[in-house]
């Protein structure tokens, strides 16, 4: 069985591509094209549906439409390449791998305008950069006025696009767009796979990759396509870099517009990617040295085909970039960023999903084993297992940079882990099919085939069941009981007693006592929901790992301590105006007793109330990695004519006039 090349690598008339570039692009952009309109339609006829929650009703016809999809990806797989034309079997397999993500991830979430996560904890950053960019044409930053932003916008500036082509605000867009990028996503993963395998395991490696991504990295959209392309174009890349004849140049501008993809979408994605095609270059150097080639030569020759590959990445990464890194004269006064303050569990740990004790588990096992029989042998599993080691590799820094008071987010790495390995499994487990039927008697063959191919569809359905059932459930409530800016949620919803019941009227004091419209006003808020939902600027972002670095996080928070101090309106004033960052022109603070009464209640005692605001600080290494802590106003700071108050509920929104 492993005494020759594996069946995976059979020979093929160029030995970096299977594709030409013309239907490489041609099937990318057709292929997405069809995912997203597919996606949008069927999300458009769930949505018809009027399904009263809680109920389970949702997650039976997820899971037994996903079965269905499923039975007729497996058919295609089994009779569809025989005499069908293959303009119809790529449109069958396009319609069927973005069917497949839509229907199971649509209907659970049926009743409700939310995306997986609701409108709680990263999900309000994801909304806010979605509302952000649906309100203006260029780039800026999610939170802060007048600064360049940080975070990667590629991805949320084409969902502001799509907001503005449906005429939708950008919150409410995000989950329609989010859905039909995980079915495009799964579209492009078949298309890139294609190039690198034969069709039909690029399919069952298309479907591998979608049900992966249920488990794991869906609920972060914009770095979704990135993880789940990352497996075909390491294998694209080692062929490129390691054949003997000259790489081609459009295989190399390619793998380059993948990581500058990955750049403009997912900064961990882009380093990790940067990370492995040095690595493969690496290895494979020092290979041919071993064997004898010229180590100039080998280094000249690898030189030269990583550098084009650098400068297609680095123009596309400057589209998203270049305000940021102007700004910080080209990372020359670069400030320290938080955000890699964050030590999970899942951080501290090593991924081991090989030894995981469901199906996907001894999927993952059946990868690594091939991975580990198979990497002298063959190209797909050598790149493959280079994304392993890899990741194992990044971890094992990502634990050193604690010396230095850092992390690497290592986490955010397990599902690129994930779907390598099952993918891996994928072809580990065809391979020894193909082996058993060559060796076994000739008669068992069909039997052995039927056998396979009923046991993949059974793991298959239950590994989407799983991620319906275990892994999804706790994003899925929340898209059911987070607020709407309307004040009621997806169940209708609205308990005074919960701070998501004020956001209507909240955003209506703003706008009655501004008269201006949202991204037009600065706000210094205890409720950071309400960034979510309208384009405000935010004078602090609610915590320092998602603040621009730019922003000075820390700064910021003292010069709110010092406006504390202010007792009369004309101090409060006069520091607003001295202020060295914009200053704000609406606070919506909490209506508290005193720090002293709230920490010495009297029953039947009278208390003197004051205007709380929540901050926090960064507690890294500690879990959670921030602290929450109160800063107090004096109402007295606020009685003048320069500002009109009104009370919602538990908050006083006060506007400069």
């Amino acid at each position: 069985m492993l005494t020759g090349p594996s069946p995976i690598d059979e020979p093929r008339r160029d030995s970096a591509v299977r594709l030409t570039l013309r239907s490489t692009l041609g099937e990318l952009v057709l292929g997405s094209a069809t995912a997203a309109l597919v996606s949008l339609l069927l999300q458009f006829a769930v949505s018809r549906f009027t399904i009263v929650e809680p109920s389970f009703a949702p997650e039976a016809l997820a899971a037994a439409s996903s079965a269905v999809v499923l039975l007729v990806l497996f058919a295609l797989l089994a009779f569809g390449h025989r005499r069908s034309p293959r303009w119809l079997r790529l449109l069958g397999s396009w319609v069927a791998l973005s069917s497949l993500s839509t229907l199971a991830l649509a209907l659970p979430l049926q009743s409700t305008r939310f995306y997986y996560g609701g409108s709680s904890v990263d999900n309000g950053f994801r909304m806010q950069y979605m509302t952000r960019m649906a309100s203006t044409a260029g780039l800026a930053d999610m939170n802060y006025a007048e600064t360049a932003p940080y975070y990667p916008a590629g991805w949320f500036w084409l969902g502001g696009r799509f907001a503005n082509l449906i005429g939708w605000e950008g919150w409410a867009a995000y989950k329609p767009y989010a859905l039909a990028w995980v079915a495009v996503t799964t579209v492009l993963a078949f298309t890139v796979w294609s190039v690198v395998v034969r069709r039909r395991l690029a399919l069952l490696a298309a479907v591998v990759t979608g049900l992966s991504g249920m488990l794991h990295g869906i609920e972060e959209p914009y770095a979704w396509p990135s993880a789940a392309l990352l497996p075909p174009v390491a294998v694209l890349c080692w062929h490129a870099l390691r054949r003997e004849q000259r790489a081609p140049r459009w295989t190399l501008a390619c793998i380059g517009g993948f990581v500058g993809f990955a750049a403009i979408t997912y900064t961990l994605h882009f380093a990790f990617a940067v990370l492995m095609v040095l690595i493969m270059a690496m290895i494979i150097g020092v290979s041919k040295v071993h064997r004898g080639a010229p180590a100039g030569a080998t280094a000249r020759v690898l030189f030269l085909r990583l550098l084009p590959i650098g400068l297609v990445s680095l123009v596309i990464a400057l589209i998203v970039w270049l305000p940021y890194l102007w700004s910080t004269g080209f990372l020359l006064n670069n400030p320290r960023s938080a955000a890699q303050h964050y030590l999970p569990e899942d951080s501290a740990f090593l991924p081991v999903p090989m030894l995981d004790s469901t199906v996907f588990g001894v999927l993952c096992l059946a990868g690594f084993a091939w991975l580990l029989l198979r990497c002298t042998r063959s190209e797909v599993a050598a790149a493959m297992l280079s994304i392993v080691v890899a990741v194992y590799g990044w971890f094992l820094l990502s634990t050193l940079a604690l010396l230095a008071k850092s992390t690497l987010l290592a986490f955010r790495l397990n599902v690129i882990l994930d779907v390598t390995l099952a993918a891996a499994g994928v072809f580990g487990l065809l391979e020894l099919i193909g082996y058993l039927r060559r060796t076994l008697d000739a008669r068992h063959a069909a039997r052995i085939g039927l056998l396979a191919g009923s046991l993949g569809l059974l793991g298959a359905v239950a590994i989407n069941q799983n991620a319906l059932s275990d892994t999804l459930k706790d994003s899925t409530e929340a898209a059911y009981s987070d607020y709407y800016p309307t004040g009621t949620n997806a169940v209708g919803g609205t308990d005074t007693a919960e701070d998501g019941a004020w956001l209507d009227d909240e955003m209506r004091a703003i706008a009655e006592l501004t008269g201006k419209p949202p991204q037009e006003n600065i706000v210094l808020s205890t409720d950071y929901t309400l960034m979510s939902f309208a384009p405000y600027w935010g004078f602090q972002q609610e915590t320092p790992h998602y603040a621009n670095p730019l922003a000075d996080y820390d700064g910021r928070a003292e010069e709110i301590a010092s406006w504390t101090e202010a007792t009369n309106p004309e101090d409060l004033l006069h520091r607003l105006d001295s202020s060295p960052f914009p200053a704000p022109n609406v606070f919506v603070l909490r209506n508290s007793p005193s720090a002293q009464d709230a920490e010495q209640p009297e029953v039947g005692g009278d208390y003197e109330e004051v205007l709380a605001l929540q901050l926090k600080e960064d507690a890294f290494p500690q879990q959670p990695n921030v602290r929450d802590y109160d800063v107090y106003f004096d109402p007295a700071a606020f009685a003048s004519p320069e500002f009109v108050k009104r009370q919602i509920g538990p908050y006083s929104v006060i506007v400069r006039r």
